[in-house]
């Protein structure tokens, strides 16, 4: 059987490509495609058990069966049902906007929104920045920040969230990521938004490169 490859960031980077097609004898597991792309690729092998894998948009283990025709994403770290409502959840390369995400909340019950906006900064750890560059596997992305709106929805009752992240290359003070979230209160409003940034920097695959005068390196991937 033949599956398709998908490389973001720092595998995109080392190998100077995005995809690549790999063959594997029928009954063949998520663990054995990870071996044979570690003997073709001496950087998979040199990362093992520093980064995930997402089969056709879900991460998942080892174990897990592949039939031909899957698509098999290397998700470095990161610096994060058909019937599920639909969120106001993007990933864009063009400037982000403050007043679409709060539009997407906004509702005659909710008594308080509270918004954050995350930009560039000109310093980081001890180092001058002179720009970020963001990438995104762009379809799970949007699927874990929706997963992640009702997550916290959930978990908070009455609130509603809303986010866009940018990609491409932003300079200093440009805008990474916007984010709304709307209750009926203003201390559930605060906790929502907060828990949707922090877990958003965890889960979703989005990949931010630190450029500095020094030299550049993917933020998340440590020594």
């Amino acid at each position: 059987m033949r599956i398709q490859i998908l490389y973001f960031a720092f595998f995109r980077e080392r190998l100077g490509t995005t995809n690549q097609s790999l063959e594997l004898p029928e009954g063949a597991t998520v663990g054995d495609a990870l071996a044979e792309l570690g003997k073709l690729h001496s950087c998979i092998s040199d990362m093992h058990g520093r980064f995930r894998a997402a089969l056709n948009h879900e991460m998942v283990d080892d174990g897990a069966r592949l039939v031909d025709g899957d698509e098999l994403a290397l998700i470095p770290p990161v610096a994060g049902g058909a019937d599920e409502p639909l969120r106001h959840c993007q990933v864009l390369d063009k400037p982000l906007s403050l007043d679409r995400v709060v539009a997407a909340v906004s509702a005659p019950g909710m008594g308080g929104i509270v918004t954050f906006t995350g930009q560039v900064r000109d310093f980081n750890e001890g180092h001058s920045v002179e720009h970020l560059e963001y990438e995104a596997y762009e379809d799970m992305a949007i699927k874990v920040m929706t997963k992640l709106c009702l997550a916290i929805e959930a978990e908070w009752p009455g609130c509603r969230l809303a986010v866009e992240h940018r990609v491409g290359t932003l300079m200093i003070g440009d805008v990474a990521v916007v984010i709304a979230a709307a209750a009926p209160h203003r201390a559930e409003a605060f906790a929502a938004c907060r828990a949707l940034i922090d877990r958003l920097k965890q889960e979703v695959p989005i990949w931010k490169k630190e450029v500095a005068p020094d030299g550049a390196e993917w933020i998340g991937m440590g020594p």
